[in-house]
């Protein structure tokens, strides 16, 4: 087992590295309007790079910045903190980044998977280092501006300068993360933990867990109602609990009916079989073969994905949930722009 790792605070993180330096924000989506704001309000000069004609470059200058292009950007900053979408950034780093990259320039991003895969190969003369909040943009800007801060990974992958990590926990730092604390780690354990907690558990695992309980009770002659609320709506209240005091804490929230329900029937679904599929997809994720795979898919034109998503989006599940989700107004339900 792994050694565990140090939390790193406020009073061991400093502004000073970024302290008269320019931070380029590329992308001002999720992550990007969460950190190019909180930094500007942490006193950092920041700058936005993003199309003006697009929803996010209208959020941007809704914000007070005036979004330049990405060369403009990179020309002008000290760390290029790169927010964009994974499959993305390839393309934008090959045509407007690489090229005006110059030695001593730190290269940030939120996510290690496009340099630790190598689908981005920073040259060796610049700081390339990572600041991952453990939670959505919304929440870090959220909990920043209430006082707090949401806890984030930071990784040096090269320290061309000396000062990488320094720059990093400023980063870290002028985000909020440190005052809920910054663990230091590797692009490689970041990645590969990321992707297999989204394919295994948070969003592949949770999503096809739903979906066959649902699936279940309706096959057996249930009211979808009553299986959404049950596959569904409950999975929220069971989370947030998890979240606030572990599964014990779940545990001592529920019925013992429930509890002794999750204790002896939980292991017969997630057993010896599922977590050999899941060893599967860590092996899958560490070879590099997910990447591989994601990559020939958006150059393909995303086919596969936009079958699967469209399928997902017409399941019976859904269509029930939109429908009971309009008939609680307290809940502020949430549907994706088309």
């Amino acid at each position: 087992m792994a050694e565990p790792l140090k939390m790193v605070y406020e009073k061991d993180a400093p502004l000073d590295a970024l302290k008269g330096k320019t931070v380029a924000i590329i992308g001002f989506g999720s992550q990007g309007h969460a950190h190019g704001l909180n930094l500007r309000d942490s006193g950092v000069k920041v700058i936005v790079a993003n199309r003006k004609d697009s929803p996010n470059g209208r959020l941007a200058i809704e914000k007070g910045f005036n979004p330049v292009s990405v060369d403009e950007a990179v020309k002008a900053a000290d760390l290029i903190i790169v927010t964009l979408p994974d499959e993305v950034q390839p393309e934008v780093y090959t045509k407007s980044i690489a090229p005006h990259l110059k030695a001593g320039q730190a290269l940030g991003a939120t996510h290690g998977f496009n340099v630790h895969f190598k689908t981005i190969v920073p040259p060796k003369d610049v700081d390339v280092l990572l600041v991952a909040p453990k939670g959505p943009g919304h929440l870090v800007r959220s909990e920043f501006e209430k006082g707090g801060g949401v806890p984030c990974l930071l990784a040096v992958f090269q320290n061309a300068t000396g000062n990488a990590r320094n720059i990093g926990l400023a980063w870290a730092r002028g985000i909020g993360g440190a005052r809920s604390g910054v663990i230091e780690t590797t692009f490689k354990d970041e990645c590969e933990t990321d992707l297999f907690g989204e394919q295994a558990v948070l969003c592949g695992g949770l999503s096809a867990l739903i979906k066959a309980g649902f699936e279940t009770l309706i096959e057996a002659g249930y009211p979808p109602e009553m299986a959404y609320f049950e596959c569904v709506h409950e999975v929220k209240l069971i989370v947030d609990l998890i979240y606030q005091g572990g599964l014990d804490y779940m545990r001592y929230s529920i019925s013992n009916t429930a509890e002794y329900g999750d204790l002896t029937r939980g292991p017969r679904l997630i057993n010896q079989q599922t977590k050999q599929e899941m060893k599967k997809i860590l092996s899958e994720i560490t070879s590099g073969q997910f990447a591989r795979e994601w990559r020939a898919e958006y150059e393909g034109g995303m086919k596969n994905f936009k079958r699967l998503y469209e399928q997902d989006n017409n399941h019976p599940v859904e269509v029930t949930g939109r429908k009971l989700r309009k008939m609680m107004p307290w809940l502020n339900a949430k549907e994706p722009p088309k």
